[in-house]
């Protein structure tokens, strides 16, 4: 039996990246995706994750566990605290979508850039990249470049025009040691960003398979 990957999507921009990720890193595995793309509407609705959003995202991630998951991903930034309560809450592996894009950004040095186009997942993700900070005894600054209109563009079916606009942006954080995309969807504009820096550039998928990978090994090695 392979095994079983199931996918939680809160924006459908998000799943063609991991995908590929899924594709070219870890082929092996069974992915299933789960698609809810009214979360990240009524997010963008609210100032707040409420308590009622964050207990219909671990909803939505028991109903991935029923389904006979190994592992879920995340692939949404803007929904961390839900994502610390489906942690609580699943007896498998669980994974927010950026904490290995963090490390590998750190690992680059302490001054991290991100180019981010979805608005309400800002506070969250730098929430989450400080805690990641102090759990790791590191020492990291971030600093979030946000493009606002890329992600219309990218839900209309304008990907070029997307990532022409983060790619515009990207000089904004030339002088930090890497620079983040952000988001899963953001991975798209990866390319255009390298031609108008020279600092590393770094994009969610392909590090979230590889860490997904080693949950996954390390929980059935224990």
């Amino acid at each position: 039996m392979p095994c079983r990957i199931v996918l939680l999507h809160a924006t459908p921009v998000a799943m063609q990246p991991i995908q590929s990720a899924f594709a070219e890193s870890w082929p092996e595995a069974e992915i299933v995706n789960l698609l809810d793309d009214g979360l990240s509407i009524d997010r963008a609705r609210e100032s707040e994750l409420t308590e009622a959003m964050i207990e219909r995202f671990v909803d939505f991630g028991s109903y991935g566990h029923r389904m006979g998951a190994d592992g879920i991903l995340v692939t949404c930034s803007a929904f961390g605290p839900a994502i610390d309560r489906m942690i609580e809450a699943l007896p498998i592996p669980v994974l927010k979508p950026n904490e290995a894009m963090f490390q590998a950004a750190i690992a680059q040095g302490g001054r991290v850039g991100m180019l981010a186009t979805f608005g309400p997942s800002v506070g969250t993700m730098t929430e989450e990249f400080d805690e990641f900070v102090a759990r790791s005894g590191q020492k990291a600054s971030l600093s979030t470049v946000l493009v606002a209109d890329a992600m219309d563009l990218l839900r209309k079916g304008d990907a070029d025009s997307h990532n022409r606009l983060v790619a515009a942006r990207a000089p904004e954080l030339a002088d930090h040691d890497a620079i983040m995309l952000a988001h899963f969807s953001t991975s798209r504009a990866a390319d255009a960003v390298r031609r108008v820096v020279d600092v590393p550039v770094l994009t969610a998928p392909h590090a979230a398979v590889t860490r997904m990978r080693e949950m996954i090994e390390a929980r059935a090695g224990s």
